[in-house]
């Protein structure tokens, strides 16, 4: 090539060599990035290299739930040591039944947070599914069983969603920008006081501040246990259900060119899987009464819960609503340029926190055996975004899972049963839960600091 002005061959610019060979670098860099921070699912062909890639999102901050199992390691091996009694099979069903409604209020507190908002109205929209629930089931005359119960659930969604998050919150938050931390700490000390004043309008059926849950079904929910051998045939069909569900998976889309595990890990999975649930029923099953009526079996509350992490984790991970969400949540702007409708998304998203938080209003009334209205609302707030944000669910939107949220929320139920079990009463309580959530910040925080370094 010549020079435009003197005809003689142009001189190769040191300049341009240099950049060119840092573009290659960067680009070379920025490869392995990707590859290290992506999901060893994706990127592994064996297990060796399953583990390598797992090892290299650990260092980059992209841990997981390995902080989750950690923790809930450290902090059951220190109640046992406090207390020999924690891990002895009727300590462990009532940690199971305990678990059961901290769990559902994370599962509710994750579709807010997904999107980098927060229901502060959470906990007493729940003491108002339950107490509608047992009212009905408590007059002269019931209603019926499941009538009553998806009035509860239904009064709780329309709350979030309907008569006050869509009309009120979520319309608010839409329009206006107000936050929603502001708007449903409004709700939660409102919600307080229509608690109040349908405790007011039951009569004597909550004299004195409290419903009393005389329905066998719904006291059942919680305090029932399946037989042994049915807890046998739920472990074997929950097991035989992931493994033809995830080895489909992979060969679907091994069959349309997409990544798929390896074997060896989808086996893997579910060996650990079967081995939890093994030691879980084994433990269960064991005779807890002293006295002549035997005490044994799985607490109802467990495949109840089970149940719902599968159906959630579905409508999350397969569904064009859970797509949006995740969008949303990572990048509004993004999505509504993309033809997202933010307004609904956000909306829905209340919605089902509502409509969960219905559900669990019923197991907390199940798990008490009543329903007050000195229900500490707030608090249980604190606990369900201590246990999402634990599990994984972003403080900022964009990240987590259902799973997760499970995950985070047996921590927290793990530390309410070990408190109570040493007998510290409400002051250790709620100093654990403060160090909880302190403790869940400060893990979101760095996760996405070393996320953002690597």
């Amino acid at each position: 090539m010549s020079s435009p002005e003197s005809g003689e061959p142009a001189q190769e610019q040191p300049g341009s060599v240099a950049v060119a060979g840092e573009s290659e670098a960067t680009e070379a860099a920025g490869a392995s990035t990707i590859a290290q921070t992506s999901a060893p699912e994706v990127m592994a062909g064996s297990l060796g290299e399953y583990t390598r890639i797992w090892l290299r999102r650990v260092r980059s901050g992209e841990s997981g739930a390995l902080p989750v199992v950690i923790g809930l390691i450290i902090i059951g091996a220190y109640f046992q040591i406090r207390e020999p009694a924690f891990l002895s099979a009727g300590n462990i069903a009532n940690l199971m039944t305990q678990a059961g409604f901290i769990i559902t209020f994370c599962m509710a507190q994750t579709f807010p947070l997904l999107l980098g908002e927060i229901d502060l109205s959470l906990g007493f929209n729940a003491g108002i599914g339950g107490a509608i629930t047992l009212w009905m089931v408590a007059v002269a005359h019931p209603f019926p069983t499941w009538l009553a119960i998806l009035a509860g659930i239904a009064a709780c969604t329309a709350i979030a969603a309907i008569a006050v998050q869509a009309a009120i919150e979520g319309l608010i938050i839409v329009w206006l920008r107000i936050p929603s931390f502001v708007v449903t700490l409004a709700g939660l000390l409102g919600l307080n006081g229509v608690l109040l004043w349908l405790f007011e309008q039951t009569g004597s059926v909550g004299l004195g501040g409290v419903i009393q849950d005389h329905n066998g079904f719904i006291n059942g929910l919680v305090s029932n246990n399946v037989s042994p051998t049915a807890g046998w045939i739920i472990l074997i069909a929950a097991v035989a259900l992931a493994a033809v569900y995830l080895i489909f998976r992979d060969q679907r889309r091994r069959a349309h060119g997409l990544s798929a595990p390896p074997l060896s890990v989808t086996i893997l999975k579910l060996v650990f899987l079967a081995a939890v649930g093994l030691a879980l029923v084994l433990i269960l099953n064991h005779n807890r009464s002293s006295g002549v009526i035997p005490l044994e079996g799985v607490p109802w509350v467990v495949p109840i819960v089970l149940a719902m992490t599968v159906v959630l984790s579905v409508l999350l991970g397969r569904t064009k609503f859970g797509r949006y969400m995740y969008a949303v949540g990572g990048n509004a702007e993004a999505a509504r340029r993309a033809g997202v409708n933010l307004s609904r998304i956000r909306v829905l998203a209340f919605a089902m926190c509502g409509l969960i938080g219905g559900i669990t209003g019923i197991l907390y009334s199940s798990f008490l055996g009543s329903i007050s209205n000195n229900i500490a609302g707030g608090q249980y707030v604190l606990y369900s975004v201590a246990g999402a944000v634990i599990g994984g669910v972003s403080l900022f939107g964009g990240r987590g899972r259902i799973t997760g949220a499970v995950l985070g929320g047996f921590v927290v139920a793990v530390i309410y049963n070990g408190v109570i079990l040493l007998g510290l009463g409400a002051a250790g309580q709620y100093i654990w839960t403060a160090a909880v959530l302190l403790a869940a910040v400060t893990l979101d925080a760095l996760a996405r600091r070393g996320s953002t370094v690597t």
